[in-house]
Formats: C-alpha cells, sequence, structure tokens
C-alpha cells in the first residue's frame, strides 16, 4: 500500500505531487550586510524540490526583524533579484515555494541590527533565561523597546509589502510566521504582551495584531496564495500562553473565513492543538511536531491517517536527505545531518548531501 505522505493533495488553493512539505529552517548563509541569498541557495532549494511544497527559511520582513547572522531579508530589490534566482531554480527542477514572512521581534540583538538599534516588541520584556548568538558570540539578551501604536501598524504594512515583494520574486505563495515565539506570538502570549491600547488587554486585543497582519498580506496577494504558520502553547524563547487553547482557537476563528491557501501548525507541549483546531479550520491544513527528535515518516502517516493533517511538513530530515520523498519510497535509509554545519558556512553541510543515486 502507497504511504498517504506520497498520493498527490488537491485543495481548495494548491495542488502538489504528494503531502510532503518541507519545513521552514534557519540556515544563515545570506549576505550579513546585504541580507541577500547566498549564491548555493538556488541549488539548495532546487535539490529538495522533489517535496510537495518548500517553504523558505524565515525572511525579514524589516531589518528590526534580523534575528542572528547570516539571516535574508525580502526588502530591496537586490534581495528580491536573489530570491528570483531561487524560484527559478525550484520551478525549473518542478517544484513549488512559498517565502516565509518573518519578524523576531525581541529575539534579536543591537549586535545583530543595523546601528545597533534596540529590538522592538509588543511590551519591553526581556528573556531572561538564555543568550543570543551574535558575530561575537553568544550575549545575554537586551530590554526591547515597546512598539508604539503607529509602529505596530507600520510593522503590519512591512509584513504586507514583503508578501508583494515575494510575488515579485517568482514565489508561489508566503506563508506568515505566527509560530516560535518571534513577533506575532510574542503579540498573542499574555506574558509578552502588556500593553493597553488596542493592540494588547483583552484577548481580542492580543488577537488584533496577527489577524490585521493575515489580513494585509491576504489583501496584497490573495488570500489562496497565504499560509500562517502557528505553535500553540509553545514555551520556546520564553512565551507563556496562559490559555492556549482559548487564544487559537479565537485566532483560527476569525481567519479561517479568509480561504486562505492553509494553516500550518506546529505541536509542542501538553496542549494537543491538532486534534483541537482540526475540525475548526475549513482548508489545508500542514501539520508538524516539534520535539527533541525529527518527525519520521511514521509520524506523518499516522497523522494523515487519523485526519489530523492534509499535508506533513519535515525539517531535519530534509536538510541531510534532499530527495526525502524518494527515500520515503523505496524505504532507502536516511542520512544523518551534522548539526554544527546547520547554521552558516557554504556548501558544505548545504548542498554537499548527496540524493539518494549519488549516495549508492
Amino acid at each position: 500500500m502507497d504511504s498517504p505522505l506520497l498520493l498527490p493533495y488537491e485543495g481548495p488553493h494548491l495542488e502538489l505531487p504528494n503531502r510532503i512539505v518541507m519545513a521552514p529552517m534557519t540556515r544563515g548563509r545570506a549576505d550579513d550586510e546585504t541580507g541577500v541569498p547566498h549564491p548555493l541557495t538556488a541549488a539548495y532549494y532546487a535539490q529538495r524540490a522533489s517535496a510537495g511544497l518548500l517553504v523558505s527559511e524565515g525572511i525579514w520582513s524589516n531589518a528590526t526583524g534580523k534575528g542572528g547572522p547570516g539571516i535574508p531579508g525580502l526588502v530591496t530589490d537586490a534581495q528580491v533579484e536573489g530570491w528570483r534566482d531561487v524560484t527559478g531554480a525550484v520551478h525549473a527542477a518542478g517544484g513549488r515555494i512559498f517565502a516565509q514572512l518573518w519578524h523576531v521581534g525581541r529575539m534579536t540583538h543591537p549586535l545583530i541590527l543595523p546601528d545597533g538599534a534596540t529590538p522592538v516588541a509588543p511590551s519591553p520584556v526581556r528573556i531572561e533565561s538564555e543568550q543570543i548568538y551574535t558575530n561575537l558570540g553568544d550575549v545575554d539578551h537586551v530590554t526591547p523597546r515597546a512598539l508604539t501604536t503607529a509602529e505596530t501598524e507600520a510593522a503590519i504594512a512591512d509584513f504586507a509589502a514583503e508578501a508583494r515583494n515575494a510575488i515579485r520574486a517568482g514565489f508561489d505563495g508566503v506563508e506568515v510566521h505566527g509560530a516560535n515565539g518571534y513577533l506575532i506570538q510574542q503579540f498573542l502570549a499574555e506574558n509578552t504582551n502588556r500593553r493597553t491600547d488596542r493592540f494588547g488587554g483583552s484577548r481580542n486585543g492580543r488577537l488584533r495584531f496577527a489577524v490585521d497582519v493575515v489580513e494585509a498580506v491576504a489583501a496584497e496577494v490573495g488570500p489562496g496564495r497565504v499560509g500562517l504558520r502557528i505553535s500553540p502553547g509553545n514555551p520556546e524563547n520564553e512565551i507563556a500562553e496562559q490559555d492556549a487553547q482559548g487564544t487559537y482557537r479565537a485566532l483560527v476563528d476569525a481567519i479561517d473565513p479568509l480561504g486562505l491557501a492553509y494553516l500550518h501548525i506546529i505541536e509542542r507541549g501538553a496542549y494537543g492543538a491538532l486534534a483541537d483546531l482540526r475540525p475548526r479550520w475549513s482548508g489545508t491544513l500542514i501539520g508538524n511536531f516539534n520535539g527533541p527528535e525529527a518527525n519520521g515518516r511514521r509520524t506523518g502517516e499516522e497523522v494523515l491517517a487519523a485526519g489530523l493533517a492534509d499535508l506533513f511538513s519535515f525539517g531535519r530530515l530534509f536538510i541531510s536527505n534532499p530527495d526525502l520523498p524518494a527515500r520515503f519510497a523505496t524505504g532507502a535509509p536516511l542520512a544523518p545531518y551534522r548539526p554544527e554545519l546547520v547554521y552558516g558556512g557554504g556548501d558544505e553541510g548545504y548542498t554537499d548531501y548527496p540524493a539518494l543515486a549519488h549516495a549508492r
């Protein structure tokens, strides 16, 4: 019997040859000064074009949202041209690729930002228990500066402008990054959003930024080209959501009528987000589990068989297995990746993992 992961998928806005999604993964190889993708980035994504859908690494919508050395942007004409090379290579290889739109909020540092700028966030709440990597090594976080109401509205416009640039660059669509403790989730969570304007206070206030971003992006490029990624109840990066179920039920109810391309749910922690939110979402749903071990084929198959998602995303396995669908189809062994080569550098640990035929 064929694996459900290998069956074609036809949804309201997506027509895919299989149900395997390459999850967005930071690789840190862009030019640190210009934010232009590394020359090898086109080859990296093209090697993985047999996935039903590729989602790019997080790409900043504003230089204040850059989360580390070597993170690419999609704001300047040079960055757009760099990404056009990537999308052209993916399409030539028969693939489909969405750009992930990203702003890290407080998850950055003056050593990373232009002119030593202070990170921005919904509220001036500092990360206490972790350090952040910079070009000078690991350093303590600083207290972020709270965005004004006008700056918050400008950040929404930045996401929409980035989405427009993504389509200019040839991407098939965009994924709004609302997960993993970055800016959008910082607005959603009670411990990081202590605002008293219309972007804080009540649950509806905390939801407003996420909903406004999605609506603005959908208005810019069309809802059928827009996905949203969320990680309900995820404690990563010192996020504490007191009522994840209530918050994300309300968020899904607010955006479901828009008719987006998909909702991408990362399940992590005690809240069974996939089972709880699946009935509330009428469109395509991508599932993912974020744990200490990489998701394997069996996990994806079980999620699809249970009806918890239509597609399943794999991250770490795609780093070292560029032809992951073929390996699943043939039962071939999976190559391990080298963790020390994930971030930064050149071709080693990036484009030098061989496809199955070459590996043999």
